[in-house]
Order: C-alpha cells, then structure tokens, then sequence
C-alpha cells in the first residue's frame, strides 16, 4: 500500500516510479490517498485499487504567515493518531505486507514493514527547529526504514534538509524520484513559459492569478497548468486543470522556462529533466523557502518571491 500525503501533488507525483517498480517486480499495488493526490494517481494508474484516507485540509493565509502555518502543523500531529486507527483497520481487511508512506507520519503499523519516504529529516522552522527536529525523530522511529529521495553525497537537492547530520534511524538515500524521465530527443521551442500550478489554497490561486495576469499583460506564449486533477471545468487553450505525464513533459520541453513552486518534487523533477526554471516559494512555507534560497547560491534556479514576480523580465534575462 503506497500512501502519499495531500499537500499539493507533488508527493503523489513522486510516487509514481515507485508504484511503477512495484508493479514490475510483480507485487500487488493500493493506493491510500485522498482529493487531488487521490485524482491524480487514478489517473496515473487506472487499473489499481483505491482506497480514500481522509487528508489533512492544510491551509495557508493570503499574507502567507508563518505563524499560521506552524498552527496548522500542530494540528497534522493531532491527526497522526487517527491515522492509526484508520491504517489498522485497513491493514486487516486488505491483507497488505508492506505500507510505503510518504510523509503520513500516521501510516504505519507494528503488524507489518512500514517504510517512510522522506526529505525533511531537519524541518526548517520559523523558530525552535531542534525542538521540531527531536519531535520528527521520534515519529520517524515508528518505522522500520526512511528512504530518502536524494544523493547521499554533496551533489545533492535537499541540502540541510537530509543532510543536516546524520540520522540514526535505519534509512537509505534512494536517489531522486520522478514521474518524468530524461530522453535525447530535441524539441523546438514553442512557448516562452510553461506554468505549473500547485500547492494549498489560497496561496494555489493567487500565484495562478499572478501568472496569468502577467501572461495577458505581456502576450507570452504559456501553458499553464493548474493543479487541479479533480476539476472538470475547461478553462481556455493552454490552460488545464491537469495533464498526463507524457502531455505535461512534451510541453515543459517545448518552453524556454518552467515556472512552478519551489517544492521538493518540482526540483526533483526539474533536476531529471535538465530544464531551467523560475522558482516561486509559497510565502511562509519555510521548506519551499529555504530549497529556493539554497539552490539560488548553487546557481541551479532563478528565484522570485511571489510579491515581485516578473515574468517577462526573467525572460528577457535568459
């Protein structure tokens, strides 16, 4: 059972080559999901069976506070327990040998292996992050394992964030994860930005908002892609609540600049494919901000703050 947690898509997204291998080596995938991760991955992989568990409704404030994203954090641990419950059940009626959660802290079980996925082993916080640390550590022992989608050496994309120390918790770096993969083809540049959308409400709509004025304002050439697998509702040429994952990668290879979040599976996915992108962190999320900083004075990604995104001028910088 593979399990991805609900904040944005891009935990499911990186699931994918796992659910992949899985099948390959012939073991029987379900998938535990809920809302758009839930969409997305039934998309992906129509043929598996599904089963709902319930997310954690996140949200961020529109001046992006940190103060309101750490209150939201404790109420994640609160709902850690009830995924106990849930996952023992399901545990029993499924028949499952092996649960693979990706950051749900709360699926696991003493019955069977459970492995976590994770990057952030040393969370950045607004303030007492060795408080969160020891906090993460001792959620991450109810595990047998954390796998660990990065580089073990210093050619790696997650910085302090795996890297910080060493973790005593059994683990293993994994390598980075990707729903996309590299190919030599060469493509002609049809488009001056190619927009991914993501992340919690309503910071999700106001950088969707922004993008598209901005798109309007200048005439670019752009898709934008919303992050919205659930919804249904067309939106006009270019602009789609969702694509598949071939139909996603033709045009981000098709577009002289990819402009998304700066989350962690966005920079996985930018790092396997070659591709230069501007790099938006949603406002308060401290993860989002400190991998934009760090990959800025690596030299690997253009950075804005949302409150200052200009797109045409990263454009005519390229």
């Amino acid at each position: 059972m593979v399990c991805p947690l609900d904040w944005g898509l891009g935990h499911a997204t990186r699931c994918v080559p796992l659910i992949k291998q899985f099948l390959l080596e012939g073991n029987e995938v379900i998938i535990g999901a809920d809302k758009n991760p839930l969409a997305f991955l039934k998309q992906e992989f129509p043929q598996l069976q599904t089963i709902t568990l319930p997310g954690y409704n996140i949200e961020y404030d529109e001046k992006g506070s940190a103060l309101k994203l750490l209150i939201e954090s404790a109420k994640f641990y609160s709902f850690i327990k009830k995924e106990k419950k849930i996952i023992d059940q399901i545990i029993q009626d499924h028949q499952i040998d092996l649960i693979v959660s990706d950051n749900r802290y709360g699926i696991y079980s003493n019955k069977v292996e459970s492995i976590l996925i994770t990057h952030q082993l040393f969370v950045k916080t607004p303030f007492a992050d060795s408080l969160a640390h020891k906090k993460i550590a001792n959620l991450v022992a109810n595990f047998n394992e954390v796998w660990i989608p990065d580089n073990a050496g210093e050619n790696n994309l997650s910085g302090d964030l795996a890297h910080f120390k060493k973790t005593k918790q059994p683990h293993k770096f994994i390598g980075p994860l990707s729903r996309f993969e590299k190919n030599n083809d060469t493509f002609e540049l049809e488009f001056d930005i190619c927009a991914i959308i993501s992340g919690p409400e309503p910071q999700r709509t106001i950088f969707e908002e922004l993008v598209l004025k901005q798109v309007e304002q200048h005439n670019l050439k752009a898709v934008v892609v919303r992050g919205l697998p659930n919804d249904t509702a067309e939106k006009g040429n270019f602009i789609f609540n969702h694509l598949p994952t071939s139909q996603l990668q033709n045009y981000i290879q098709k577009s002289k600049l990819v402009v998304c979040r700066s989350g962690y599976s966005s920079i996985m996915d930018l790092a396997v494919l070659g591709e230069r992108a501007l790099l938006v962190p949603t406002p308060g999320q401290t993860e989002q901000e400190y991998l934009a900083e760090y990959h800025k004075k690596n030299n690997q990604f253009i950075v804005q703050q949302q409150y200052e995104l200009n797109l045409i001028q990263v454009l005519q910088n390229l």
